[in-house]
């Protein structure tokens, strides 16, 4: 049934309320934080985790509203997508931290590995419950990858590369099980870093994966991006992926890409032929937002390289730092551009 083709979808953030954080200042930071930044909440610790609960329930109905078919719980509770969870895991010195190298190769705070890394609790089930109770979509849920947690800590206690990375692997799969039982529809990791350090990424990121999604029965899906249009100007942006193709072998049912900012050559997708493409086709750099032909025509673009069955129209990246009208407005035109298209291939079968 064509009803079932083209699926939209968020990456997985959506833009927090000022009144939870200071969006200023999480902005002006021009890094995603890789430690816990509690001064950047406006709410009283007290009350901090009920005004979460109120504004990831605005989250998750604004993407209802403009229609999008499986949602996220906008990762409200987060300060970034990777700091939550990596910084719970045992092994991880998040308070006594130590100077690492940024994507951009500026010297940034990082959590220091002092130990075996291990899962020692859950840490977004929680979250998971929370969504699953509210809405009655798909819903899917974003971890931080092994080898991108890899490149966000200064490791003090490995030895070897690959061992922290498999490591980091094992405590995402028993997240990803528990939150899977919690009623997660969909799996997705999160690793732009495949992109930053490509030479290291060719010998450890697909067996990270692959252990990170194991036994794992509902769909999965590996996020890879040029990073938040806030925090890197256009025009630093590249024009292709120095990893990409080696993601076909991995054991992820959906590779995401980041392609309409970049405005990405899609022949590449002809090198992922196996899997499920979730495109980006939302330009989060400008802050126009789409008309829903032009969301329409970047997903015709996309259906040049990939069967309309295998393709999942999407944001570029995370929508945290957008402001809210423009983020609303432009997941509109996501789901009224995939409904253009979506008729056009129905007239065609």
């Amino acid at each position: 049934m064509t009803e079932s083709l083209l699926q939209t979808t968020v990456v997985g953030s959506y833009p927090q309320p000022d009144s939870l954080i200071d969006r200023e200042r999480l902005s002006n930071l021009s890094y995603v934080p890789r430690t816990a930044r509690p001064d950047l909440w406006r709410v009283d610790p007290r009350h901090l985790a009920a005004a979460q609960d109120e504004a990831t329930i605005a989250a998750v109905r604004a993407m209802e509203a403009a229609g999008i078919d499986v949602v996220t719980d906008g990762e409200i509770r987060r300060e970034s997508y990777s700091n939550r969870f990596a910084n719970a895991l045992d092994g991880i010195d998040a308070i006594t931290t130590a100077v690492g190298t940024s994507s951009a190769g500026r010297p940034m705070e990082m959590p220091r590995v002092v130990g075996p890394v291990r899962r020692a609790h859950p840490v977004e089930v929680g979250d998971m419950t929370f969504l699953r109770g509210i809405t009655e979509h798909r819903a899917k849920i974003t971890l931080p990858g092994p080898f991108t947690m890899s490149r966000q800590a200064v490791d003090e206690f490995y030895d070897d590369d690959e061992e922290l990375i498999m490591d980091l692997a094992g405590a995402v799969n028993d997240e990803a099980h528990d939150l899977v039982a919690a009623g997660a529809d969909v799996i997705q990791l999160d690793e732009p870093w495949v992109r930053y350090d490509p030479e290291a990424a060719r010998r450890f990121a697909v067996p990270a994966i692959d252990r990170a999604l194991a036994g794992l029965e509902v769909e999965t899906v590996v996020h890879i991006c040029f990073g938040y249009a806030a925090l890197m100007p256009g025009s630093s942006k590249r024009s292709g992926y120095p990893f990409l193709a080696e993601l076909a072998d991995c054991r992820a049912d959906t590779i995401s890409i980041e392609a309409a900012q970049p405005r990405l050559d899609l022949a590449i997708l002809d090198d992922l032929a196996d899997k499920r493409i979730m495109l980006g086709v939302l330009d989060l750099g400008d802050p126009e937002v789409e008309t829903a032909e032009t969301v329409a025509e970047r997903i015709r673009a996309g259906l040049r390289h990939v069967d309309p069955e295998r393709l999942i129209p999407a944001p570029d990246c995370g929508m945290k730092y957008l402001p809210e009208a423009t983020a609303f407005g432009k997941l509109q035109s996501l789901a009224a551009g995939a409904a253009i298209v979506r008729a056009e291939v129905g007239a065609r079968t």
